[in-house]
């Protein structure tokens, strides 16, 4: 029998890209097992609407959102209430009518500013309901709940989920394509002596606050090799794709700026060092081996980045000042094989694999 599964989740400049693009890698294993998915998603500045589309699932579109439009009382309880464009209460509104249509087998929901008081509200419509979370700073109303971090423990949810909520945790559950699984033995094998000629700078699909052309600036302060060749990926919706790759004909190093990627495994594998943000592509460079300098842009990815810090995976940038960048850069260069055998341990690129096995 066919499972049908609903997934409500936004992306906008400011949400960034990468909810959706977990969302879409755990719908696209589904559809393989003959599940049929529909996306449920709020317009935004940036979104993906069309991005899901494109890959062939029906979305259903909320009114455009309005980050003024946020209850003030849910904001002192949501640290994220302001990402949801409406009030809870709008959007149980909304969703209500289309997950009762369907009465889908799983409802996901992906998003740091729905809790407990949303779920409690659409969980009577569906059979099953998942929270994809990286938080842990919210009561939920489950029955699965999913959170990819590295070093995120049991007790991090235990009074925050229903004794019955079956929990999902640590980055082996790291939702990947299965290309990054499929590149990971020759991107290993070809680091055991590190060199470097091919350095990946990828902040986001919208980086919003141009923190790649910082980056880039930095970099021209520093004392790099000759021979190095950058490659720069930005979202087609980043609002400074533009004055990026005006910027990388400008600078003392052959600079590529690439967008709309879809080979980003290919693109990880050949790198050597990589400069990305403490957020879910994290666990993308860690199955590839791939040592990285971390940016930390955001509160809510300072957890990912203290546990990295802690075992020594990643080189951390907390400020986004940049501050002597290029020190951190001459570190990166020294530890490439220790910080490569070190990450490729967190997780094999398999994780939406096992995730399916539960849900299915």
């Amino acid at each position: 029998m066919t499972e049908l599964v609903v997934i409500r989740v936004d992306s906008s400049l400011q949400i960034g890209t990468g909810h959706v693009m977990r969302c879409l890698t755990l719908a696209d294993a589904l559809r393989v097992n003959s599940a049929e998915i529909r996306f449920i998603c709020r317009q935004f500045e940036g979104d993906l609407i069309e991005f899901i589309r494109s890959k062939d699932y029906h979305v259903y579109v909320l009114p455009p959102g309005n980050i003024q439009d946020a209850d003030s009382t849910e904001a002192k309880t949501l640290s994220h209430a302001h990402w949801l464009g409406a009030t809870q209460d709008d959007d149980i509104q909304a969703c209500k009518p289309i997950v009762k249509k369907y009465c889908p087998d799983w409802l996901i929901v992906d998003h740091y500013a729905l809790d407990y008081r949303w779920e409690l509200e659409l969980k009577d419509d569906c059979r099953k309901l998942m929270v994809i979370d990286d938080l842990a700073d919210r009561k939920h109303s489950c029955d699965l709940l999913l959170d990819q971090t590295y070093g995120r423990e049991k007790n991090d949810y235990e009074q925050l989920v229903p004794d019955t909520c079956r929990l999902l945790l640590g980055s082996q559950y790291a939702l990947l394509r299965p290309e990054f699984a499929q590149w990971r033995d020759y991107s290993l094998k070809r680091r055991t002596e590190p060199q470097l000629k091919k350095l990946l700078i990828s902040l986001g699909g919208a980086d919003p606050e141009n923190y790649t052309g910082m980056v880039l600036q930095a970099l021209a302060e520093c004392d790099l090799p000759e021979e190095l060749k950058i490659i720069v990926v930005l979202g087609p919706s980043s609002p400074h794709l533009a004055t990026v790759k005006q910027l990388s004909g400008t600078l003392p190093f052959k600079t590529e700026v690439v967008s709309n990627v879809s080979n980003m495994a290919e693109l990880m594998t050949d790198a050597d060092l990589a400069i990305g943000a403490a957020g879910a592509t994290t666990w993308e460079r860690c199955c590839l081996g791939l040592p990285s300098i971390m940016l930390v842009l955001a509160d809510n990815q300072r957890f990912i980045a203290d546990r990295i810090s802690e075992h020594h995976v990643a080189i951390i940038v907390y400020s986004p000042l940049l501050k002597g960048f290029c020190g951190y850069m001459k570190s990166a260069r020294k530890s490439m094989r220790q910080l490569s055998l070190r990450c490729c341990q967190l997780t094999e690129g398999t994780g939406v694999n096992l995730v399916i096995r539960y849900m299915l």
